[in-house]
């Protein structure tokens, strides 16, 4: 049975969701192994750092998966789906708030900046470069920030979060470029302080 459940390892995400749809619990297993970390951070991160929040998010999310594996169409890519998904919930829950709350994007879990044995005086600078950061964020409005943190911090493709927010890979590009520029500008003084 160990070996059996190693196999699940070796398959494709999509192939795991066609296992997964023909019945097969364990396909489904591994998926949620594969992500349900990684989607709690980001709705962490979408939605106003409530720890919570996300993580019933992450919860409804898999839990709608599981209601209706045929949802999926398994000749998409199945991880730029989940954040269409994911990143459709956190627009939906924007609306039903009325009021579009700064995302509040923060560092992501274990993002380093700088060594680990760094002097005290650059922690410092590093606390106040992620504080920068994420009121930089904040300040850019939500296209751009989604652009920027789905590039950085969750590492998509250019034409994977043109799949995520169903936008061309032009319009990515662009979305990017502003976002960087604007950030580099803004946090301009950390150029020199963090290595």
């Amino acid at each position: 049975m160990k070996l059996f459940k190693k196999d699940y390892k070796n398959f494709s995400d999509e192939d795991l969701m066609r296992r997964f749809t023909d019945g097969d619990r364990k396909a489904f297993e591994e998926i949620y192994q594969r992500y349900e970390s990684y989607m709690v951070n980001f709705f962490y991160r979408k939605l106003w750092q409530d720890r919570i929040k996300a993580e019933d998010f992450a919860h409804d999310l898999f839990a709608k998966l599981i209601d209706n594996p045929k949802v999926f169409n398994a000749d998409r890519n199945f991880k730029t789906w989940l954040f269409s998904v994911a990143n459709n919930m956190c627009k939906n829950e924007y609306k039903k708030q009325e009021i579009r709350k700064p995302t509040g994007y923060d560092m992501p879990e274990g993002f380093q900046s700088v060594d680990n044995e760094e002097l005290q005086d650059r922690q410092v600078d590093k606390d106040s470069f992620n504080e920068e950061l994420k009121g930089a964020l904040a300040n850019l409005g939500e296209k751009h920030s989604a652009v920027f943190m789905l590039r950085h911090f969750e590492g998509l493709s250019i034409n994977e979060i043109g799949e995520v927010l169903e936008i061309n890979a032009g319009t990515v590009k662009s979305r990017l470029h502003h976002a960087t520029k604007f950030l580099a500008d803004k946090l301009a003084v950390y150029r020199k302080t963090i290595p």
